[in-house]
């Protein structure tokens, strides 16, 4: 008996199923370590050394860990500085990083291209390599210990490179007659900036806004570096901190925990301009 060979619309089918299945399989694989890390921080210190890493649901759930978070070192104090930073220098980073691309992008002068080479070219370079020179910048100028050192760190060297090349790009899939009729009307360079570029620039701005609260949120070598205070420390260093005063991990993963929802909460709110910037950016013209 002869088997029939299987259809171009079966075949199709049967290769659209195993690559969802694969993609389920290798979500939940980089997925459970969050979810497991997130359950566990509500499991009693008994439950999370003695139970399988396959049950995640606490038994019963606790609030203790939470508790004792804020009870070793001033967490919400580590809190509300990660936020206070999170959201300033970020804001200072897109207005620097805009205004330094539309200049880039419109206005004509002599080494504008080499200037944004250097720019990009800064890019190129390991942090690592920069740290030294940085620190002793930082000391000679007697800001450490100050959230000015982080400010400059951010917003004037490569950290902030990323985000002028790619304010760049996006100004250029701007149409140039858009500025040009409201120049013939009587706007201003900085108007034209104001009312028509950023306005037309939110999945731009949304994306770097992401990135950047990514960035500054997660920061730990030069927060740990330059702040000595408790009262000024982010909460990564407080993480660290915790780590040597904690021997219950629960209460690391309390920890762990609390310092990932506010980069969730943000990404969810910018989604919808995030994924436009990915869908509908362009990274063309000239």
């Amino acid at each position: 008996m002869k088997i029939r060979p299987m259809g171009m619309q079966a075949r199709r089918r049967t290769g659209n199923i195993a690559y969802h299945l694969f993609m389920a399989v290798l979500c939940l694989t980089m997925i459970y370590p969050f979810v497991w890390s997130l359950f566990s921080s509500f499991k009693g210190r008994e439950q999370l050394y003695t139970d399988s890493p396959l049950n995640i649901l606490p038994e019963p759930p606790t609030l203790e860990n939470y508790d004792r978070l804020f009870e070793v070192l001033p967490f919400e104090r580590f809190v509300i500085n990660s936020v206070i930073l999170s959201v300033a220098i970020p804001l200072c980073m897109i207005a620097v990083a805009s205004f330094t691309a539309y200049a880039l992008t419109r206005l004509q002068f002599k080494g504008r291209n080499l200037l944004f080479l250097a720019f990009v070219a800064t890019m190129m370079i390991p942090s690592h390599v920069t740290l030294i020179p940085n620190y002793k910048t930082i000391v000679d100028l007697n800001l450490y210990n100050t959230y000015t050192a982080l400010f400059l760190t951010n917003v004037f060297t490569a950290s902030n490179a990323f985000n002028i090349f790619f304010f760049r790009q996006f100004f250029l899939s701007i149409p140039k007659d858009l500025e040009s009729a409201a120049i013939i009307d009587g706007c201003s360079r900085l108007g034209v900036f104001l009312r028509i570029i950023l306005p037309n620039s939110k999945p731009a701005i949304a994306t770097t806004a992401i990135l950047s609260f990514r960035s500054v949120w997660n920061a730990f070598l030069m927060p740990m570096l330059i702040i000595n205070d408790y009262d000024k420390m982010t909460l990564t260093v407080g993480l660290k901190y915790l780590k040597e005063w904690e021997p219950n991990w629960a209460v690391l993963l309390a920890g762990a925990s609390l310092s990932i929802v506010p980069i969730v909460i943000v990404f969810l709110a910018f989604q919808k301009y995030f994924m436009n910037s990915n869908m509908n950016a362009g990274f063309g013209g000239t």
